[in-house]
């Protein structure tokens, strides 16, 4: 009997320039964004009300932009990391077209990176991912890399090819949304008085808030999202018997939580690099800090962008990151470098 059920692809199911078209469009509405702001304590203005939304010269409120990256990545999953034993980061990130309530979405990715690890067990994969619309508009586009079981440890090693990905997008890179217009921007509305040139270079800023992940919260959030991953799910694919807290919920809970003290950091319009630096597991309480690492204008009216360092930990006081050797701290689960735009 020819076998009809997909156990996933392995280390050794890759090659570099290899295609690869996920299954299953979704079509996404306000759904999306009433579970979203469910599950994250998600308040930024542009992404909350329409009026505010067209008074910054957009036709209405568009969807969170991780909205979209939960359910690009999502799509992602059967065929990237369904074996993974984790997502180690990401780099090259651009959000170019804004998702609005009712379009269609869908993934294509093409490797670009192969290196077997030391152990013979596990390999490295690259991806370069691409989110599309039903018009087949580029969405968001990122790469990231994954570490993957091999099927057969007695495989051969494939040539190891390790992409040279740029530290950062370049602020002339960035896409700015159609019509987008900062002058007219309210900033009682939004909830804070902080302009760009109110942030300087090297500024650090403790979002103060703390939410407790829950397992129930965790499992939703991972099944709204459709990410297969049985590192999420099953408890028997992790040696301690633990289920893993999809690294986007992190994301997610940390950039919501970073409002405080960056309410007009609006959109996320580029990602420069990110890692998953330890698990996160049910009962952590997830805080946040931020690092301001560059400034630049754009050319839409009244619209600057930051580059921003965000840090998710379990503890630990803030501010803290790698110890006298360069490694993560223990407390540190999130590293994520980031540009949004803000008022000027």
């Amino acid at each position: 009997m020819a076998v009809k059920t997909n156990a996933g692809r392995f280390f050794e199911d890759y090659t570099v320039g290899q295609m690869i078209r996920h299954a299953v469009p979704r079509t996404v509405k306000m759904g999306e964004r009433a579970l979203y702001h469910m599950l994250y304590p998600a308040r930024h203005a542009l992404y909350s009300s329409d009026q505010f939304a067209q008074s910054c010269g957009l036709p209405f409120s568009p969807l969170d932009d991780m909205v979209a990256f939960h359910v690009v990545f999502g799509k992602t999953v059967p065929d990237v990391s369904l074996n993974a034993v984790a997502n180690l980061g990401y780099a090259q990130g651009r959000w170019i077209n804004p998702v609005w309530p009712g379009d269609t979405l869908r993934s294509v990715s093409e490797v670009i990176g192969l290196k077997q690890n030391s152990n013979g067990k596990t390999g490295v994969v690259w991806v370069r991912t691409t989110g599309l619309n039903q018009h087949d508009e580029t969405v968001l586009e990122y790469v990231r890399w994954v570490m993957v079981r091999k099927r057969d440890p007695e495989a051969p090693a494939p040539e190891t090819v390790a992409p040279d990905l740029p530290k950062a997008v370049a602020a002339e890179d960035l896409v700015i949304p159609q019509g987008l217009d900062f002058t007219n921007y309210d900033f009682t509305l939004a909830g804070e008085p902080h302009r760009l040139g109110d942030y300087e270079v090297g500024e650090q800023i403790d979002h103060v808030d703390g939410v407790t992940v829950e397992e129930a919260e965790h499992m939703m959030a991972t099944r709204l999202w459709q990410n297969t991953a049985k590192v999420h799910f099953d408890t028997s694919a992790r040696p301690d018997g633990s289920r893993l807290i999809y690294g986007g919920h992190v994301i997610s809970m940390a950039r919501s939580l970073s409002f405080n003290g960056l309410a007009n950091a609006q959109m996320v319009v580029g990602l420069n690099g990110g890692a998953h630096a330890n698990p996160c597991l049910a009962g952590d309480t997830i805080r946040a800090w931020s690092e301001v690492l560059d400034k630049a204008e754009t050319g839409a009216p009244g619209v600057g962008a930051l580059r921003l360092r965000l840090v998710a930990t379990k503890g630990g006081d803030p501010f803290r990151l790698k110890d006298e050797d360069g490694k993560y701290l223990p407390e540190v689960l999130l590293d994520l470098d980031y540009w949004a735009l803000v008022p000027v």
